[in-house]
């Protein structure tokens, strides 16, 4: 079964990552959440990628929504790509979209999904505009 994601996500970063012994749970494949620490790391990689830090000093990223859908078991060990598109960027927010591959067999999609970002003001916790710098990561 493979779920599409929106054609309208546009492609901005792959991370490599390692499955490590402790990614597994007792059944003997990586645990449910860990796929989500999967997205997060590219996620930040993506966002540290143009910047030493992925927030502006009391403004940052935070996701409010997240989801994902699990097409095939992955064991140890195994090396594999995260491949991060983003779209719909608004006033606020964005959404961030996932594929995880594993390394030498492109196409083959293990698992995939999408969360929800918006840009908050950390003091007054509420969502303020995109700062420019991710505006301009954001349409490329």
């Amino acid at each position: 079964m493979k779920i599409l994601l929106p054609d309208h996500k546009r492609w901005v970063h792959d991370s490599p990552m390692e499955v490590r012994w402790g990614d597994m749970d007792c059944l003997g494949h990586v645990n449910n959440t860990v796929y989500f620490r999967y997205m997060e790391s590219a996620r930040v990689e993506w966002l540290r990628s143009t910047r030493e830090t992925p927030h502006d000093g009391n403004q940052g990223p935070v996701v409010v929504n997240c989801f994902c859908n699990y097409l095939r078991q992955i064991e140890y060990p195994a090396q594999l790509v995260v491949k991060m598109s983003v779209s719909d960027p608004a006033r606020t927010a964005f959404e961030t979209w996932y594929e995880i591959e594993k390394v030498g067999e492109p196409g083959v999609v293990y698992a995939n999904g999408g969360a929800t970002v918006i840009w908050v003001d950390f003091d007054r916790q509420k969502a303020v505009d995109l700062p420019a710098w991710m505006r301009a990561m954001l349409d490329g």
